[in-house]
C-alpha cells in the first residue's frame, strides 16, 4: 500500500509539472501583460524597465524554472493586475469556490445515487420515467443556459432567490463561509444546483445501469432464494457491487466541478477562483492563470489518490491481490 501511494504521488508530481509547463507556455502567447499594467502614453524605456523587473525578458526555460522553484516554496509571484502575492489573491477566492463545489458535489452524489438506485430497482415506475426525463434535460442543456433559466424562474419570476453574489459571510480567520447566514445559504442554492445538475444526471444514469445489470446476476438470485429481505439484497449486495465504477465517476466529476465552475461563477457573479481566472485572462495576468491551473491539477491528483484508496475499502478483491503484491 505504501509503495502504491508513493508511486501515485510521483505520478502526480509529473502531472502537475506537465500542466504547469503547458499553462506557462500557452499563456506567454496570450498577450503582453505590460499593456495591462501601464497606460498607452508610458514611454518605451519605462516599459522596458518594467519588463526587466518582472523577468519577462528572460528566456522561457529560466522563467519556467523560476516559476517551479518559487511554487515549491509556496511563492507564485505577484499578480500583474493587483500587485499582490498570487497565493493571497487566490486564497481570498478559494473559500467561495470550495464551498460552492462542495454543495454541488453533495447534491450530485446524494440525489444521483438515490435516483439511480430507485430507477434501477423500479424501472417501469412512473417516477422513474420522470427522473429519466429530468436527467435527459440535465445532460442536454449547457451549464450557462441552465443557470440563466434558473435565474429567470426563481429570481425574476418568483423572486425567492438572489441571482448573483455570495450574500453575507462569516469569517474564520482567513476562511470565509456563507453557511452560517441566511443570505449566504439562499445565494448558494441556484449556483450549486446549476453546477451539480450535469454531474447528478451522469451519476444517476451510471448507478441505474449498474443496478439493472447487478440485479440480473446469479448471486442476487441466490440471495433471494436464501430468503434475504429486499433491503439486504438491494443495499447490502446490489448497491455495494456498483460502487467501484460509481466511485470512479464521482471522483472525476468532483474534480470537474472544481475545474469547470468557471461558467457557473461567471453566470452568477460568484466571487470564486473561476471568476478570478476569467478576469486574469482579460488582463493577461500570467502568474494567476498558471497558478490556478496548477492548483486545479493538484485537486485532481488528490481526488484521484483518494479514489484509488477507496477501491481497497470497497472491493475486497483488490485487498486480496494487494496482499500478494499485485495491483
Amino acid at each position: 500500500m505504501l509503495a502504491f501511494i508513493i508511486r501515485r504521488l510521483f505520478q502526480g508530481i509529473i502531472v502537475m509539472l506537465a500542466v504547469g509547463l503547458v499553462a506557462f507556455s500557452l499563456f506567454n502567447f496570450v498577450g503582453d501583460p505590460i499593456n495591462s499594467l501601464v497606460g498607452i502614453d508610458t514611454p518605451l524605456d519605462e516599459r522596458e524597465k518594467l519588463r526587466e523587473q518582472l523577468g519577462l525578458n528572460d528566456p522561457f526555460p529560466i522563467q519556467f524554472g523560476r516559476f517551479v522553484l518559487n511554487g515549491v516554496q509556496g511563492n507564485f509571484g505577484l499578480s500583474y493586475r493587483m500587485s499582490e502575492p498570487v497565493m493571497r489573491v487566490i486564497g481570498s477566492r478559494l473559500p467561495a469556490t470550495v464551498e460552492l463545489s462542495l454543495v454541488a458535489a453533495i447534491i450530485a452524489l446524494v440525489l444521483g445515487v438515490g435516483m439511480g438506485v430507485f430507477t434501477g430497482l423500479y424501472p417501469r415506475a412512473a417516477l422513474s420515467r420522470i427522473f429519466l426525463t429530468v436527467s435527459l434535460i440535465g445532460v442536454s442543456l449547457p451549464t450557462f443556459l441552465t443557470g440563466i433559466l434558473l435565474i429567470l424562474v426563481f429570481a425574476v419570476w418568483l423572486g425567492v432567490l438572489p441571482s448573483f453574489g455570495r450574500g453575507d459571510v462569516v469569517s474564520f480567520g482567513a476562511w470565509t463561509s456563507g453557511f452560517f447566514t441566511s443570505t449566504g445559504l439562499r445565494a448558494l442554492i441556484l449556483p450549486a444546483v446549476t453546477l451539480g445538475l450535469f454531474q447528478l444526471t451522469l451519476i444517476m444514469r451510471l448507478v441505474r445501469s449498474e443496478m439493472l445489470e447487478v440485479m440480473r446476476t446469479d448471486y442476487i438470485k441466490f440471495a433471494r432464494a436464501r430468503g434475504l429481505t429486499d433491503r439486504a439484497i438491494n443495499f447490502g449486495h446490489a448497491l455495494k457491487n456498483t460502487l467501484v465504477p460509481v466511485i470512479t465517476i464521482t471522483g472525476l466529476q468532483l474534480g470537474a466541478i472544481i475545474a469547470f465552475s468557471i461558467i457557473t461563477e461567471t453566470v452568477f457573479s460568484w466571487p470564486g477562483m473561476g471568476q478570478l481566472f476569467i478576469q486574469s485572462v482579460q488582463s493577461v495576468d500570467i502568474p494567476v492563470m498558471a497558478t490556478y491551473l496548477v492548483l486545479i491539477a493538484l485537486f485532481f491528483v488528490v481526488i484521484n489518490l483518494c479514489v484509488d484508496l477507496l477501491y481497497y475499502a470497497v472491493d475486497p478483491r483488490l485487498r486480496f491481490d494487494g496482499s500478494k503484491g499485485g495491483h
